[in-house]
């Protein structure tokens, strides 16, 4: 990572609140695991929605700067499909859907350890400068 997003909310190493997340790319798709505790939640026992946009923001746009395009998040969609609970290990993946020039669109969920997709996402990312 470069010395610049060191502080990333999201993956920053340095960030003492951050989550830290880790990632990885299998047959075309990017994933990191989180195991959000109670400092995450919103009701109690529920990760806050905003935490798990977050998350699937995270996964879709980084999955382009993983593969060497400075691109940003210009849309995001969240459909929340059942309670996202504490305490138990998530894995967030996103896979590219299509493109559009520099816009990508991407697709990514959270999924529990039995299976169940607790959020979807959608997301348009656009590639800054050349790529």
């Amino acid at each position: 990572m470069d010395e610049n997003n060191q502080w990333c909310f999201a993956c920053g190493p340095r960030n003492p609140i951050g989550l830290k997340l880790n990632f990885r790319e299998e047959n075309d798709t990017y994933l990191t695991t989180f195991t959000p505790g109670p400092e995450h939640q919103g009701y109690d026992g529920i990760v806050h929605g905003g935490l798990v946009s977050t998350l699937l923001d995270e996964i879709m746009a980084r999955y382009l700067y993983a593969k060497g395009l400075n691109a940003v998040t210009a849309k995001l969609e969240v459909r929340f499909r059942h309670p996202t609970p504490i305490g138990r290990e998530l894995t967030v993946s996103s896979w590219i859907t299509g493109r559009r020039g520099k816009m990508y669109e991407l697709a990514g969920k959270v999924t529990l350890p039995d299976g169940t997709v607790t959020a979807e996402g959608k997301a348009t990312v656009a590639v800054k400068g050349d790529d």
